[in-house]
Order: structure tokens, then C-alpha cells, then sequence
């Protein structure tokens, strides 16, 4: 069976060449559409006509973005470039097209989708954790980092708060560590931080990846610098910044994140809906796509959620949510602000948590208003202000299940340094 093709060649010199080249009879593949630009070829890949999508690489409008929507409709992006033109292929790569030839090689797009399939399933297939603590070091061929997404319900159940001491506690243990704030509905890591810059090194890295920018050197400029192992790309200064933030660029940041360190701790919204994807637009941006993507590519998702009747029945009802957005998710359960004034016990939680759920919750994190109070107006982090307080040796325990590493043990105790924030 022909393989179906979609083509969008912005009026490229080497269109009819192309055109001419798949109509062959020995091609093995049939031209279903000339697109006239972007919109038009994701809208009809997204209804199931493409096997594959032949752009020009001078195509207005492509970015990583496009690439990542084809790729979800089924449909594999092909990049045409000129023959001898290697820095716009190197380019289009780096955007997370796997697939770039020249348009005189156009008869090889069958053999090349089906090796850019196989690829792909082995990259989601990679996961195990790199082997160097240093940043910015690039792991053995075949590794990366690991990455957890610190997800909740609505309400602010605390998940920066336990995103912040995660990645704190690890980095404390001489484990390199970035954090991300990829809350798109306006991230408080850089105020919690203190880190008051006017440059969003998140928006920074979505520029860069969209544009086919972005790698390891490139990240590296992008990150601040919070302790020895520590390192936070600081999120959207404004929530209504967060069209910037697509799928598709968060997705190449993450996985270069991933080359950087050996663990990746990624703050991220609330949201799972996904009904502005029934728009008639279907280029148009989705606010929660950011969110998904990185709950997909996690290796283990904490689920935060407070511990009182509404935020225990949010969490509840979030876990299930969770689960039939992202099928298979590794997700393990976070209760936070648990204090006695509610008059329940741990085993109260859990057996309601079980009963809802199915699930048993991996942590219960204290209320402990002094010591948070105490880090946000310092604009420091748990370990660094208030080491020995309840729900910084909480969060220690939590930190050691996530790394896999004894509580308490593996430290370096260095002084941490603080860049000029």
C-alpha cells in the first residue's frame, strides 16, 4: 500500500521536481495534498490523511511546535532542505525533525519514516539516569537523567513548595539537579527564590528551541546557579505569557535538561483539560499542552495534595483525572500540611485515599507554617535556612525515595553560593 503524503513546499524552485518524484508509479507513495502553509498541513494530518508530511524548510511558520502536532496526528514531519545547505538541516534537527534530506532525495522518504519510527520508540524507551554529577556533562551514549513532575489539583496544595524541597534535598546530597518551572497558569519558584530578573529563562529556552536553537550550551546560559549541585530555569514572569510555552519546545528543553544533569525536577500547572484542542484551529495553542507533555515524559509523577476534606477530595479526584490523561503514569502521592487540628491520623488518610483511589500515599508532609514563612522571606530554600525543621527532614525522606538513596545519607555538606540574583 502507498504510503499517503502531504506536501508544503512555500513555493520552493524544486516543488515540481518533488511533485513529479512521488508521482512515479515505483514510489511507494501517493501525494494526497499540496498545503499551502503550516495551518493547513497540521489540520490535515490532524484528520488521519498523512502518513507523512513533506516542508520546506523556509516554511513560514515551522518551529518545533508544528513538528511535535504532526508527530501526534500520526503523520512523520519530513524537512526539505537544499542539497548542499548543512546548517538549515542542522537547524530543523535541533527543532526535533529526525527526519531532514534534500529534495533530490525525496524517493528515500519511505525507508527514512520507518527508521525515524524505530528511533523514536527507542528514545522513549531511554531512561535510565546518567552517571556524572557534574552539569552541564554529557552522558553516555544511550542515558538520561531522570525526571520527576511534581503535579496537583487545583488549590494550591503546595506543589512548588515540594518541588523546591525535592530538588534542594537532592542537590544537598551532591546530586546534580536542575529545576524547572513549567507552570503555565504563573510560576513562583524565581519569588520563593528571590531570583526578581525581568528574563524568564524558561521563555529564553522556548525561544531558542523553537527556532531550532537549542542545545546544551545554549540551556546552560539560560539556568541560574543556586547551589553547588543546584541549578532552576526560573518560569513565566505572567500567566499570561504562556502561549510561549508549547508543547513542542518544552519537549526539547526537557529532553536536553536531561543531558545537563541527572536529575530533573519539573514544577508544572494544574490543568489536564484538553478542550482547546476541539477548535476549529487546530495550530492553535493549547495552554495545558505544556502540562501534559511533561506529565507523558516523566518518569515518576508526585501527586501533591493538602490534607483537609477539600484538598483530600481534589487529590482524589485529580489522581483518577491523572490517570486517564496520561495512561500509565508512574504516579505516587504527596499529602501535605498534615497537623493535628483536623483530628485524623495518618491511617485515616491513607485508608481514604486507598478506598478512592486504589492508591496508598508515598509521603505525608507536616505542617510547618514557621519554617516556610522563614525560607520565602529569606528567599532561600528549606535546606539552606531551616535544615533541621520537620518538613525539611520530610521532604529529605521524600527526596531519598525519589533519588533511591538512603535518608539522611550520601551528603556533601559544601557551603552553598548563591549567583547575583
Amino acid at each position: 500500500m502507498a504510503m499517503q503524503v502531504l506536501l508544503a513546499a512555500a513555493n520552493e524552485p524544486w516543488e515540481t521536481a518533488v511533485v513529479r518524484a512521488l508521482q512515479r508509479p515505483e514510489s511507494g507513495m501517493r501525494l494526497v495534498r499540496r498545503c499551502m502553509d503550516v495551518a493547513d498541513a497540521v489540520a490535515t494530518a490532524a484528520s488521519g490523511q498523512a502518513d507523512a508530511v513533506l516542508l520546506s524548510a523556509g516554511l513560514r511558520g515551522l518551529d518545533t511546535d508544528v513538528l511535535a502536532r504532526l508527530v501526534d496526528a500520526g503523520a512523520e514531519p519530513v524537512v526539505i532542505t537544499d542539497p548542499d545547505d548543512s546548517t538549515t538541516a542542522m537547524r530543523v534537527a535541533r527543532m526535533g525533525a529526525t527526519s531532514v534530506l534534500s529534495w533530490r532525495e525525496v524517493g528515500s522518504v519511505p525507508q527514512l519514516v520507518t527508521a525515524s519510527a524505530a528511533w523514536r520508540h527507542n528514545r522513549a524507551l531511554t531512561t535510565s539516569a546518567a552517571g556524572d554529577d557534574t552539569f552541564g556533562s554529557v552522558p553516555d551514549e544511550g542515558t538520561l537523567g531522570r525526571m520527576v513532575v511534581v503535579w496537583g489539583p487545583t488549590g494550591a496544595p503546595g506543589r512548588s513548595t515540594v518541588a523546591l524541597g525535592v530538588a534542594a534535598s537532592c542537590a544537598d546530597r551532591g546530586l546534580s539537579t536542575l529545576l524547572i518551572d513549567a507552570d503555565v497558569y504563573g510560576g513562583a519558584l524565581s519569588s520563593m527564590l528571590a531570583m526578581l530578573d525581568e528574563v524568564s529563562g524558561v521563555l529564553a529556552a522556548a525561544r531558542l528551541a523553537n527556532t531550532g536553537s537549542m542545545d546544551l550550551p545554549a540551556l546552560q546560559q539560560q539556568v541560574r546557579e543556586l547551589g553547588p549541585s543546584l541549578h532552576v530555569l526560573t518560569g513565566l514572569p505572567r500567566a499570561d505569557r504562556w502561549p510561549q510555552l508549547r508543547p513542542g519546545a518544552l519537549g526539547q528543553i526537557l529532553y536536553t535538561a536531561r543531558t545537563m544533569a541527572r536529575l530533573v525536577v519539573v514544577d508544572c500547572g494544574f490543568g489536564l483539560e484538553q478542550e482547546e484542542e476541539l477548535s476549529y484551529d487546530t495550530a492553535a495553542p493549547r495552554r495545558n499542552g505544556a502540562t501534559l507533555l511533561a506529565l507523558e515524559r516523566a518518569d515518576r509523577v508526585l501527586v501533591v495534595g493538602s490534607a483537609d476534606p477539600v484538598g483530600l477530595t481534589r487529590l482524589a479526584r485529580g489522581l483518577l483525572d491523572l490517570r486517564e490523561a496520561v495512561p500509565g503514569v508512574d504516579a505516587a502521592i504527596v499529602v501535605n500540611r498534615m497537623r493535628s487540628t483536623l483530628g485524623w491520623s495518618r491511617a485515616d488518610v491513607s485508608e481514604l485515599l486507598e478506598r478512592f483511589t486504589g492508591s496508598t500515599p508515598l509521603a505525608y508532609l507536616p505542617e510547618d507554617r514557621a519554617a516556610v514563612d522563614h525560607a520565602l522571606v529569606e528567599g532561600k530554600t528549606l535546606v539552606e535556612c531551616a535544615p533541621k525543621s520537620p518538613l525539611a527532614q520530610a521532604l529529605d525522606a521524600l527526596a531519598a525515595e525519589v533519588t533511591r538513596l538512603p535518608a539522611g545519607s550520601g551528603r556533601r555538606r559544601r557551603p552553598w553560593r548563591r549567583e547575583h540574583v
